[in-house]
């Protein structure tokens, strides 16, 4: 004699509930993360677009540094590394060191006013040198006397210090090219808020070595991207399950 089926145990009340507030964090979930992805998506196609035109200013011809007009419209995105010309005189008894890791090691940049004819002064970053030439350097020796041309690429100030390590201008330490600190620190006034890193010149025997600066930008947005979109995906198909699975304990 055939037993009659047993009727499916109906899910409870209290687990409907947590897989509907599951499915509500899942689709919240699943818009951040698309969210995300697209903003990803947004910074590469700036990032690719501010490389393009950093690596369209450091291969053109130089132009004349910008002037105390321009000083309160110069940002980062719109002149650093724009290719530059400005001629004055150095102040070779104000020179400040700023500890650097070159390609040639470790050492200092040589950084050095250059008073212009207007009573302005831009600093100039003339190259790095290496610990045994510290005492040198900071004397003053190798800067050319008389008045000078320079051409080299735009940099902004770089406050505050180094990583983990905060400037000490009272001791000459400097971990990073603040500009408006190093200014105060010798008494500089009318101080463009950008230094210039000089280019290459003849290869020295002694003396600062320009045209180190590495231009260079992390891009790896579409990485990030690729990692949210995924994310979402899998948020959406965990969604997925818990849907049918819901749908089949009702019927």
């Amino acid at each position: 004699m055939n037993q009659p089926s047993r009727p499916r145990p109906a899910v409870s009340r209290p687990r409907r509930a947590a897989r509907l507030a599951w499915m509500l964090v899942a689709v919240a979930a699943f818009i951040g993360l698309v969210f995300l992805g697209n903003w990803q998506v947004e910074r590469r196609a700036w990032k690719l677009d501010l490389i393009e035109r950093v690596s369209s200013r450091v291969d053109a011809p130089a132009v004349p540094a910008p002037g105390p007009a321009e000083w309160p419209r110069i940002s980062r995105e719109e002149y650093e590394y724009q290719h530059v010309q400005l001629s004055g005189t150095f102040l070779s008894d104000r020179i400040s060191l700023v500890q650097a890791s070159t390609e040639l090691g470790s050492g200092y940049w040589v950084m050095t006013p250059l008073k212009r004819d207007d009573g302005t002064v831009v600093l100039i970053n003339r190259g790095y040198v290496p610990q045994q030439q510290r005492d040198r350097a900071a004397a003053g020796a190798w800067t050319p006397e008389g008045k000078v041309r320079v051409s080299g690429l735009l940099r902004l100030s770089e406050p505050g210090g180094g990583f983990l390590r905060d400037n000490v201008p009272a001791e000459s330490r400097w971990y990073s090219r603040d500009v408006a600190a190093i200014a105060r620190t010798h008494d500089l006034t009318r101080v463009a808020p950008y230094f210039v890193d000089a280019d290459a010149g003849p290869a020295p025997a002694e003396g600062p070595v320009g045209g180190l600066t590495v231009v260079s930008f992390h891009n790896n947005h579409l990485v990030y991207a690729v990692t949210w979109y995924t994310l979402a995906l899998m948020v959406a198909a965990g969604a997925v399950f818990v849907l049918r699975e819901e749908l089949r304990s009702r019927h």
